[in-house]
């Protein structure tokens, strides 16, 4: 490992036989596509999977993936606090793509659309609130406001790297969908333990 809290794209692809890979996006983002083998426990649901993982992590290494390495290295943090050790990929899932590696993505039901990335659902929401801010302002000047905010809003996300909208888009039932049924997920690991 990259130290004792990141593990690195090439190190998650040469030792993903003896990892438990733990993807923290929502249903939504990883029925999108996600790295081979990974596990769905998304990052606001980690706590109800905390009995599990900490058999998972007794078996073998973890290792926590998301879109960017943001929420995963979240979730790394919040599993050590607990007592479970467990690493977070740099990169995510972005950077295992990028690397050239295959995504596993579920055939959608006839008719439907893939769902898109947060980062770019977040990028169409903070920029629909900022045009509607500015159109809004020609009538209501106090309606800019709602612009300042979301460009305020995007600074301190920068700066914490965190990002509120995201964690607030993740709540829609667009990105729950279906596949936010933990039992079954929760099964296999307690399985495999």
């Amino acid at each position: 490992m990259s130290d004792d809290t990141t593990l690195t794209v090439d190190e998650l692809r040469a030792r993903r036989a003896e990892l438990t890979l733990i993807d923290v996006r929502t249903p939504g983002e990883y029925a999108g596509g996600h790295v081979p083998g990974a596990h769905n426990i998304p990052l606001d649901r980690l706590d109800e999977a905390e009995d599990t993982l900490r058999l998972a992590a007794a078996r073998g290494p973890l290792a926590l993936v998301c879109a960017s390495g943001n929420r995963s290295l979240t979730a790394s943090r919040t599993l050590r606090e607990a007592g479970i050790a467990a690493a977070s990929v740099e990169g995510g899932t972005r950077g295992w793509a990028d690397a050239g590696h295959p995504l596993d993505r579920p055939a959608l039901p006839e008719g439907a659309r893939p769902r898109w990335p947060m980062e770019r659902q977040v990028r169409l929401a903070a920029g629909s609130l900022v045009l509607l801010g500015l159109g809004a302002g020609l009538a209501f000047p106090r309606a800019r406001l709602l612009s300042a905010g979301i460009g305020a809003g995007l600074v301190y996300s920068a700066v914490s790297d965190s990002c509120g909208l995201a964690a607030v888009l993740a709540k829609l039932p667009y990105n729950r969908g279906a596949a936010c049924e933990l039992s079954p997920v929760l099964d296999r690991l307690a399985r495999d333990a």
